[in-house]
């Protein structure tokens, strides 16, 4: 059936025009799903007191473009739906039972066992389009989205396959394919896997998106950003929120296609992404399809059309894509009788999977706290800490051959970040050289984005790469945050297990001899009020290679800090941060405290001890400090802030009675005054004086000149005095 309109595009295309002809049997089984999508709308309307318990949104008005992508995704592709796009997954071969059952947050959900909205889902199985979770998609899934495509490009280029990825044609090799993909022609189907990234317009304006374009067009990444614009936000209309529509926008960004269609329109739609599909499965580059849609229901359950839509929504109504393409059905010559038994199996199939899905039990509420964390790759100590011959190593080179290690032995495993690539290899040479012999695609630089750098981790471990990137400097990591806690941080609990985002996250931290206030800030307390991630603070060369090499391993995101004033040992107390250098491969289990200096055993039994509480630089100022109470002071490194070692902190506060935690970050409100107060609870009738706390001063920044920052500082001196005052108390 030929489009009503022309896709227009900014490029030249060998698409085989018969590719872009949706068949008579597709444009029957899109009509079916219509109707379904059209009555699980009225159901959920009709029975919103039992459908509206929880905040859900429909495609009515968008069922045309998303069906049209579902004709297009195989099993071998990638997609992130947005919350509207119920369609798109009927299209794919999802059941309105399984709809249901996301909907009413029941057990058997298959994207999530009830613990996320409906239209929010995540999924690996067989035939399918993988699925990775996103958050709510209000623009941050744009990130994700292309760090998948991002991977595939890298794995790609590595003569490497994404996970799912089968060079098979599912439809000629028998494998079952639910979907509407089943009905694609054979000519449309051969090229390399490709990311759809499905968006309102609405979202299109957070800057995240713009971050995702540019790096799009910048490495030639095989997505399609798919934008469904209603001209609606909650209540705020296109005019009120942008000054350009998305297809206008995409045009700043050379080398990103464009395309425009009746999203309202099935015939155009197919015909539109069928193009599209063409040439990113063909050309490896990205392109924008802005499809115009007429929003038909609510914006959600929670915000009804009524209250704000007047006349509007009865200009929507006209350009409704259900009775439009029933006509063209009648003027192709398919009977009425046909799509009215077609539109009666619909009705019959949504009832009857309604109440199966009220009968379906609920989550069992024992299993409340399952999948915060996949299981740790690394449970114990393994490799040679101190080899016999091996020379010192500073903090800095034991992280550079570290990843020198894991690219040399892994290569699905990538490094990337600003100036880590090229010549430079970090600020800190960190990544020294690395670039010259793993080459660009594996080590390489990259804009000032740090929300692309912490988000494109999630897309990057979705398609089986491994990324180790690098937020600069810990002040910096601030634009990256909604990264880190909406895609990354939930995954796996929100997938119920299938997507742990696996991601080492490296952050230099720390104040020393005048960084001044945005290169000297310390943030993990800020990282430990994010749930689902790992935080590891080493604070000598061994536990960096080792613990490093566990944060790669880990499936799961962990943001290793590593102190700048560590890194050379060049800042007087630091000696002890340069050790032997473990060998290749050596590792430590995350999660596992370490005593880095014991007290000694008379002065223990004379009751004469304390114990030091810290990490990081506050290992070496204690050292320093101890020096003053001869045998009297324990240093327990907790290396590992989250998960924490809990056990070993309790072990000795026990065996000492009397305890310290320090800390670099200012004090009020921190994670060492959270411990202390643990400390307190649980070994409250063992302590023989209060929890005693040292941090910085409480203010907002660390001052340039070094007498103002040695001020606001712990130190070697200020802890003596604590440790004076404690063992004295």
């Amino acid at each position: 059936m030929p489009s009503q309109t022309t896709p227009v595009i900014e490029t030249e295309f060998s698409t085989d025009l018969n590719a872009t002809q949706p068949s008579r049997a597709t444009l029957l089984r899109v009509y079916e799903l219509m109707r379904t999508g059209d009555e699980l709308a009225r159901l959920y309307e009709e029975n919103k007191a039992v459908t509206a318990k929880y905040v859900h949104a429909t495609a009515r008005g968008h069922e045309a473009i998303q069906l049209a992508a579902a004709c297009f995704l195989g099993p071998h592709d990638y997609v992130t739906p947005y919350y509207r796009d119920d369609a798109m997954l009927l299209g794919l071969g999802l059941e309105p039972y399984e709809l249901m059952l996301q909907l009413m947050a029941k057990r058997d959900d298959p994207f999530s066992g009830g613990r996320t909205y409906y239209s929010h889902p995540s999924l690996r199985r067989a035939g399918f389009p993988t699925i990775p979770h996103n958050s709510s998609a209000t623009g941050m899934q744009a990130i994700p989205a292309t760090g998948m495509a991002h991977g595939i490009k890298y794995l790609e280029s590595q003569g490497l396959h994404p996970v799912t990825a089968d060079p098979r044609d599912f439809h000629e090799s028998g494998a079952p394919v639910p979907g509407l993909y089943s009905l694609l022609p054979a000519e449309a189907r051969p090229g390399g896997p490709v990311v759809v990234c499905s968006i309102g317009d609405g979202a299109m304006t957070e800057g995240e998106v713009a971050e995702a374009l540019q790096m799009a067009v910048l490495h030639q990444l095989p997505i399609i950003y798919l934008v469904q614009d209603n001209d609606w936000g909650i209540s705020a209309t296109g005019r009120e929120m942008r000054a350009m529509d998305a297809y206008e926008f995409a045009a700043g960004f050379k080398g990103l296609q464009r395309l425009r269609v009746n999203g309202a329109d099935f015939p155009d739609s197919y015909a539109g992404l069928a193009t599209a599909f063409d040439y990113v499965r063909r050309t490896r580059g990205p392109i924008l399809v802005h499809a115009k849609c007429p929003l038909l229901g609510h914006h959600t359950s929670g915000v009804r059309r009524e209250w704000y839509r007047g006349d509007n929504l009865a200009k929507h109504t006209t350009n409704d894509p259900l009775p439009r393409l029933h006509e063209q059905l009648l003027a192709l010559g398919v009977e009425e009788q046909e799509l009215e038994a077609l539109g009666e199996q619909a009705r019959t199939r949504v009832l009857t999977d309604y109440q199966r899905a009220l009968a379906a039990p609920n989550p069992d509420p024992a299993t409340f706290a399952d999948h915060e964390f996949a299981a740790s790759a690394v449970t114990e100590e393994a490799g040679e800490r101190s080899p016999a011959g091996a020379d010192k190593a500073l903090m800095v080179d034991a992280a550079l051959h570290a990843v020198d290690d894991i690219l040399s032995e892994f290569p699905e495993a990538l490094f990337y970040g600003q100036d880590v690539g090229g010549e430079l290899g970090g600020v800190f040479r960190e990544a020294a050289l690395l670039a010259k012999k793993y080459g660009d695609a594996r080590v390489f630089n990259t804009p000032i984005q740090e929300a692309y750098i912490m988000g494109s981790t999630a897309g990057m471990s979705a398609v089986g790469a491994k990324a180790m990137v690098e937020i600069q400097f810990a002040d910096y990591i601030w634009p990256g945050l909604n990264q880190l806690v909406e895609e990354l941080s939930k995954s796996c609990y929100l997938s119920n297990g299938k997507f742990p985002v696996q991601a080492l996250v490296r952050v230099p931290i720390g104040a020393y001899g005048g960084g001044g206030p945005y290169h000297s800030g310390s943030i993990e307390s800020t990282l430990l009020t994010i749930r689902g991630i790992k935080v590891v603070y080493p604070s000598n060369a061994a536990d960096m290679k080792g613990l490093l090499r566990a944060a790669f391993l880990d499936p799961n995101p962990v943001v290793l800090l590593e102190h700048k004033g560590l890194y050379w040992s060049k800042v007087p107390g630091t000696e002890d941060a340069k050790t032997v250098e473990p060998a290749a491969g050596y590792v430590i289990p995350l999660g596992q405290a370490a005593i880095a200096q014991p007290a000694d055993a008379e002065q223990l039994r004379l009751g004469n001890t304390c114990v030091v509480v810290t990490y990081g630089m506050g290992v070496h100022w204690a050292k320093t400090a101890s020096r003053q109470f001869a045998g009297q002071v324990e240093i327990l490194d907790l290396r590992t802030l989250n998960p924490l070692d809990f056990d070993a902190v309790q072990a000795a506060v026990r065996r000492h009675g009397k305890a310290l935690v320090l800390t670099e970050e200012p004090l009020m409100n921190s994670f060492a005054e959270s411990l202390a107060g643990r400390i307190q609870r649980t070994c409250f009738q063992q302590l023989d004086a209060p929890v005693f706390t040292l941090g910085a001063a409480n203010l907002p920044a660390i001052a340039l000149n070094v007498e103002l920052e040695k001020q606001m500082l712990p130190s070697a001196e200020k802890v003596a005095a604590a440790l004076a005052e404690l063992l004295e108390y």
